[in-house]
């Protein structure tokens, strides 16, 4: 199978990688080499929603970003802190070589894959599995251009994942209402659809906190904005209450309230490591936690923003 395959529309068009610029010279082509793909850029997202196939590879589907660099594998398993692990490349997850015509990956938990490379675009690879029949479409960024408002709104289930509590910390505006009480929520990996509320006291250390509420949410994506989501959660004894959501920074998100009008501020409380696999967690509420957290693909439904 051939390696590294140059669509015939890039031939045509010119659109090459800037690091491995193609030679034209008495009708003779030279491809940029497999080494000269995967390192032309600093990160590759993991653009996870348009996998295809029915296999999977573990390390990449925890990956939001992979990075391969002087045969080291590096991979950003969290959204918090990226840009800051590893210098933004992440951590150090195993090693890689194109020496035989593959994209040969060792992972120091999962073991070894293969994976047959396709071009798609200036800065768009495809890596295709044979053994899992699954393909991962990566998307190159180098360190200072990375798209972290695209990593954060397009992968919002994960990133709310990633602290075992969210604490208000401000309530601004609006009128009295019964999420006023709500001082604590959780978005858990064990589904992508379940979450906690608590009205325990503000500064209670999150492994004591009593999570009083249980309930079902959904995240919409919002007609004519890349940058702002709306959060419904739906409590267990029925209760609605919907939000329109936007992230602040990696450790705190913003959620207006639709009925009161109130807008609310909560803070990550407990940040969740997610590293190379079960061997890396401490504790066994930690080990739970890393074997439920496995991406799958996500497909919303999209709403209109409320005047």
């Amino acid at each position: 199978m051939k390696t590294l395959k140059l669509l015939l529309t890039l031939l045509i068009t010119g659109v090459l990688f800037t690091s491995c610029t193609a030679i034209i010279s008495d009708d003779v082509i030279i491809e940029p080499s497999l080494e000269n793909v995967v390192s032309g850029y600093d990160l590759w997202y993991v653009d996870y929603h348009r996998t295809t196939g029915n296999g999977d590879v573990p390390y990449v589907s925890r990956a939001f970003t992979l990075s391969f660099i002087n045969g080291i594998l590096y991979a950003n398993n969290n959204i918090v802190d990226i840009g800051r692990t590893g210098n933004g490349l992440g951590i150090d997850v195993g090693t890689y070589s194109t020496f035989n015509g593959y994209l040969e990956t060792s992972h120091d938990i999962d073991g070894f894959h293969d994976f047959d490379i396709t071009v798609l675009s200036n800065n768009e690879i495809r890596l295709y599995n044979f053994n899992q029949n699954v393909s991962y479409y990566l998307i190159g960024y180098n360190v200072n251009n990375f798209d972290y408002d695209k990593l954060f709104y397009e992968n919002i289930e994960y990133f709310l994942q990633e602290y075992v509590a969210w604490e208000k910390v401000d309530a601004r505006g609006g009128t009295p209402n019964a999420f006023d009480d709500e001082n604590y929520l959780q978005f858990t990996p064990e589904n992508i659809t379940t979450f906690y509320s608590s009205q325990d006291n503000f500064g209670t250390q999150v492994d004591y906190i009593n999570w009083d509420y249980v309930g079902a949410y959904e995240v919409f994506d919002v007609n004519g904005y890349e940058d702002l989501k709306i959060l419904t959660l739906n409590y267990d004894n029925g209760d609605i209450e919907e939000f329109e959501l936007s992230v602040v920074n990696d450790g705190r998100i913003s959620l207006y309230h639709y009925n009161s009008e109130t807008t609310y501020d909560f803070a990550g409380r407990g940040f969740v490591q997610y590293l190379k696999g079960k061997k890396n967690v401490k504790t066994a509420k930690d080990i739970v936690r890393n074997n439920n957290r496995k991406r799958t693909k996500v497909e919303r439904k999209t709403k209109n923003k409320r005047n």
